[in-house]
């Protein structure tokens, strides 16, 4: 019998470890952790016949012919570094689910920011023309999930970081969107360079590459290593000359090949970023050919995306908003452009490398004050006070973010307060989703 191990007790492992054992092998899975969650999950993995190990850290094994990572095992960790040099073959849970799914067609969505945006609305148009197409990746379904199921799907829709692409090594898309690039997994990836082209490697294995013709990295850098790409531009066709314009807004119109397929306006999200994202969607859409008539429903139902620039409540006439999501310094300088200025900014949390001098000129631009949270929040007020911003409050908690919010949005005459943290969520939150419920929770506690 063949041995595999999965590392990472997480929904992808979990499913990985799953299918591996459904197809007739050998599956251990481990994790570092010890939680009493933790300890459930391996009791019941336990009685499917699965080994569990908690508090393991995995050591290459002469008896194992698989080791499958979760997205968040870093890639060029030393036991997985030995592995492969001891030939070991090592894939993500990504790759493990298109080996099993790589007869149905996928739309492979990377990027900096938007790729949760359009991987939601790409898999809501699909799904309006009839089609069974589940979002999964990063977001919805981790992609073994859809092994696991018993109807196949007929498209598989699938936001992929580039933790998921450098453990991907064959994965194909029949259509390719890459939504942006800005620095971002530095601690991880090194440099901006090492970065964009991990994501290169998923549109080159694409069928069909198309790129945000918007966004200034790629296109400055992409257009001579992809000379067969389809462009998209909110600006308009003539802002992509002489690339291919393939798709692009037009008198109010979404465009694509100088047909008319949906108004512009009828995404109910605010910000130019969400018309980028809604012209990649349509191209997809399009490439696939599905009915314009379906493309249209699909966007003009569609709800938006939790933790992103989500509306929770409003009170007193101030808006609550919930851009959990923004876990960078560009989204973050995203959502504070995006809303109705003065805000009142909740930002903080786990800081990242990257650039945040446009985010700090938003912030002196647009916010009426800034309440700090989390481990990065003396970091921020020391960066806000070199740059001449100081109305700001270090308050160390969302509790007392939303509260404070509260308290000083009717006197600086804020009619939005905006969690919009710049930071990842790891000093305080499991995930960015939790902290983005726990704001929702409060605001909700307290407003409604």
């Amino acid at each position: 019998m063949k041995n595999a191990h999965v590392i990472g007790l997480g929904k992808s492992g979990v499913a990985a470890a799953r299918l591996l054992h459904r197809e007739g092998w050998q599956v251990v899975l481990s994790d570092r952790g010890t939680s009493p969650s933790l300890v459930t999950q391996q009791e019941a993995l336990r009685q499917d016949g699965i080994t569990v190990l908690l508090d393991y850290s995995f050591v290459p094994d002469s008896r194992t012919n698989l080791l499958v990572v979760s997205p968040g095992v870093p890639w060029d960790s030393p036991a997985l570094v030995a592995a492969r040099e001891n030939g070991l073959e090592v894939i993500g849970e990504t790759e493990l689910a298109w080996r099993f799914l790589q007869d149905r067609p996928w739309v492979g969505i990377t990027g900096t920011n938007g790729k949760t945006t359009t991987t939601a609305l790409t898999a809501a148009i699909f799904q309006a023309a009839g089609l069974n197409a589940p979002a999964c990746g990063n977001i919805g379904y981790a992609a073994c999930e859809l092994a696991l199921e018993s109807t196949v799907p007929d498209w598989v829709i699938a936001e992929l970081s580039s933790y998921q692409i450098e453990a991907s090594a064959t994965l194909a898309p029949q259509i390719g969107l890459w939504t942006t690039l800005t620095p971002d997994h530095l601690q991880r990836h090194g440099t901006v360079e090492n970065y964009a082209q991990i994501k290169a490697t998923l549109m080159h294995r694409s069928e069909l590459a198309v790129f945000n013709g918007d966004d200034p990295y790629l296109r400055q850098h992409m257009p001579e290593e992809f000379p067969s790409a389809y462009w998209t531009s909110a600006a308009g066709k003539r802002a992509i000359a002489p690339l291919r314009p393939t798709a692009y807004i037009d008198d109010g119109w979404v465009k694509f090949e100088g047909i008319p397929i949906v108004q512009a306006d009828a995404l109910r999200m605010v910000g130019d970023h969400n018309q980028q994202n809604l012209l990649l969607a349509v191209t997809a859409a399009c490439l696939a050919e599905l009915d314009a008539e379906a493309i249209a429903a699909g966007v003009t139902s569609f709800p938006g995306v939790p933790h992103r620039l989500e509306h929770i409540c409003t009170w007193q006439g101030i808006d609550f908003v919930n851009d959990s999501k923004a876990t960078n310094y560009d989204a973050a300088e995203v959502g504070l452009r995006s809303v109705e200025a003065p805000a009142v900014l909740i930002a903080g949390g786990e800081a990242k490398e990257g650039d945040d001098t446009a985010w700090v000129q938003r912030i002196h631009e647009r916010a009426a004050t800034v309440l700090l949270i989390g481990d990065a929040a003396p970091q921020f007020a020391q960066r806000l006070e070199t740059a001449g911003y100081r109305n700001y409050t270090i308050v160390e908690n969302m509790e007392r973010a939303v509260e404070r919010g509260a308290e000083v949005a009717p006197s600086l005459g804020a009619s939005v307060v905006l969690l919009s943290p710049a930071c990842a969520s790891f000093d305080q939150y499991p995930n960015f989703e939790q902290r983005g419920e726990h704001f929702r929770q409060l605001c909700q506690e307290r407003f409604s």
